[in-house]
């Protein structure tokens, strides 16, 4: 009787599932309760969240998403019930490809950017699950290393929206069949909540002669063993002040460990050599970071996965990944990543993480060579190249993402830090450092802050470069060699004038090489969009060839950077 009154009223409003504006609420903040049994993969919640409606007009109706695994007990305001409509909403932001949607009538409308509080209960099951990528046809077993998200009794691990919607949200439907769709409404919906406050207690009851599992949400997070009569609660207080990028994610297992704080290592039994690698990387990640960044002072946690093939998963400075093998190279390049979050923080995604990514390519240059970073790079360049391929082909010019506003993460992870690598090769690894050191997150109100920490210290005028690259997307350069001329001077000195055009929409610092029998010199050269430039420059000999961009700008075309010199 309940929903049919309430779809009564629906139907009285003139609205459809369809027609509801799931996205005029921003969830504020969430303060909940979470209890785990794993022996049945299940999951309990109650607590509260603060809706504000940040649309235009005022809402009787708000809606509320979980998992299609859990189900709505109830939603009360001010501590009485009020009537909502359960329903199926098929959308792959949740590992099952659905979720549980409650669409609630408020006692009464709330205006533009006033606000509602809702005591919530839910609960239910949190399996396995890959339906949402094996029904696009991605093999089982491959689909399984992604969607690794369980309640079990031997491991827990989930992560949050865009993966397990354990905790309540409202999106519009995600369908990884339909383009960016899905990275989409998950880039919105962070952008939404990034100032939102999410508080956390999860628990889980034991009998009091087992060992204790060891339940990480955050690494600040305090795990607590409470005697509660004959059994024992492990708890986990866990809170972010601001969601900014961050997916709350939790992770419970018997996990081996080999902390030494503010450094939190959990290892599974049997992966001890690989947590080991993390230890001894500690040292040399540290010092490198600190040089760059300033000493780490927030807690950092490493956590094993059961999966020795699972995908890792970074949220905030709690990384997930396998230690079934041993690799001290990418022990340091994920220790060192961390430990910038650590040291170094920034209320900017694009400056947030891009610096964490560059500076694993920085460190991966310390220890095997510029190549090595630059592979390295170009996996982040493979990651958007798609993307930006398919914003510059939209009727809508500069219709990709300005990394000054995105919330995505391919763009404020991959592109950023190629921008990040291409600064210090412009303004200088001095000035960037001293940039980075001179930054405060409470003074960076305009876009422009660091643009202008930065230009001052390189004393150079980086406006053009962040105009294209930071604040608009103009898509990528595209560079090719339009001309080599090699000649001699009245002296006899043998000199090439070499001519590079940008047929991009984004200018770039390039490097560029002239090779000539017995060895080559490498020289940089400024090119704005949709231009040319010409230098002329020494050679000890006759010029064979002209490479322009080493990997080290990111560009739509490289099959069109070799000039080879013929006819002297």
């Amino acid at each position: 009787m309940k929903s049919l009154c309430v779809l009564c009223v629906l139907c009285g409003l003139g609205l459809s599932a369809s027609a509801l504006d799931r996205e005029a609420f921003t969830f504020t903040k969430y303060d909940l309760e979470v209890r785990l049994e794993p022996e049945q993969s299940r999951l309990g919640a109650r607590g509260k969240i603060t809706l504000r409606n940040d649309s235009a007009q005022p809402q009787k109706i708000a809606v509320l998403q979980i998992s299609s695994s859990l189900d709505w007990r109830s939603i009360r305001v001010d501590g009485k019930s009020v009537q909502y409509v359960s329903q199926p909403y098929t959308s792959d932001i949740d590992h099952t490809a659905a979720l549980s949607e409650a669409i609630v009538t408020l006692p009464t409308e709330v205006k533009p950017k006033d606000s509602v509080e809702l005591e919530i209960a839910y609960e239910g099951t949190i399996p396995l699950d890959a339906t949402r990528l094996t029904q696009i046809g991605v093999p089982e077993d491959i689909a399984k290393h992604t969607s690794w998200d369980q309640i079990s009794p031997s491991f827990t691990a989930v992560r949050g929206v865009g993966y397990v919607a354990w905790y309540p949200i409202a999106t519009e439907s995600a369908d990884f069949s339909d383009g960016n769709s899905m990275f989409q409404v998950v880039d919105r919906w962070k952008a939404r909540e990034s100032a939102s406050e999410f508080n956390a207690k999860i628990s889980m009851s034991r009998e009091t002669g087992e060992p204790p599992p060891v339940l990480v949400c955050a690494p600040a997070g305090n795990r607590i063993n409470e005697e509660i009569s004959r059994a024992q609660a492990v708890t986990a207080e866990c809170s972010w002040g601001r969601l900014g990028a961050v997916t709350p994610t939790f992770v419970m297992a018997n996990y081996i460990d080999q902390s030494k704080p503010p450094f939190l290592l959990f290892s599974l039994p049997r992966h001890e050599a690989g947590a080991t690698t993390y230890s001894n990387a500690l040292a040399p990640a540290t010092k490198f970071v600190t040089d760059w960044f300033g000493q780490p002072t927030a807690q950092i946690a490493i956590t094993d996965l059961a999966d020795p093939h699972a995908a890792p998963f970074e949220s905030g400075t709690l990384l997930l990944t396998s230690m079934a093998v041993e690799d001290s190279k990418l022990a340091e390049i994920n220790l060192t990543h961390e430990l910038v979050h650590a040291a170094f923080s920034s209320p900017r995604p694009w400056i947030h993480e891009g610096l964490a990514h560059f500076a694993e390519a920085v460190y991966r240059e310390k220890q095997s060579g510029r190549q090595a970073a630059l592979l390295l790079l170009g996996i982040h360049r493979a990651a958007f190249l798609g993307p930006e391929k398919d914003a510059a082909a939209s009727a809508q010019k500069n219709s990709g993402q300005p990394l000054a506003t995105t919330f995505d993460e391919i763009y404020y992870r991959s592109k950023a830090a190629f921008v990040w690598w291409m600064l210090r090769d412009m303004a200088g690894e001095f000035a960037l450092k001293q940039a980075i050191h001179n930054y405060r997150p409470a003074d960076d109100n305009d876009p422009k802050y660091v643009e202008q920490l930065l230009s001052a210290s390189a004393k150079r005028d980086l406006g053009w470069f962040f105009d294209d690259w930071v604040y608009h997307d103009r898509g990528l350069p595209d560079f090719h060699v339009q001309s080599v001329h090699p000649w001699k001077s009245e002296k006899g000195i043998q000199i090439v004038t070499v001519t590079i055009e940008n047929l991009g929409n984004a200018g770039a610092e390039v490097p560029f090489t002239v090779r000539f029998a017995g060895g080559e010199i490498t020289r940089r050269l400024e090119i704005r969009a949709k231009s040319s430039a010409t230098t002329r420059l020494e050679v000890p000999g006759l010029p064979t060839e002209v490479l322009v961009n080493d990997g080290s700008v990111p560009e739509s075309d490289l099959t069109n950077n070799v000039f080879r010199v013929t006819g002297q």
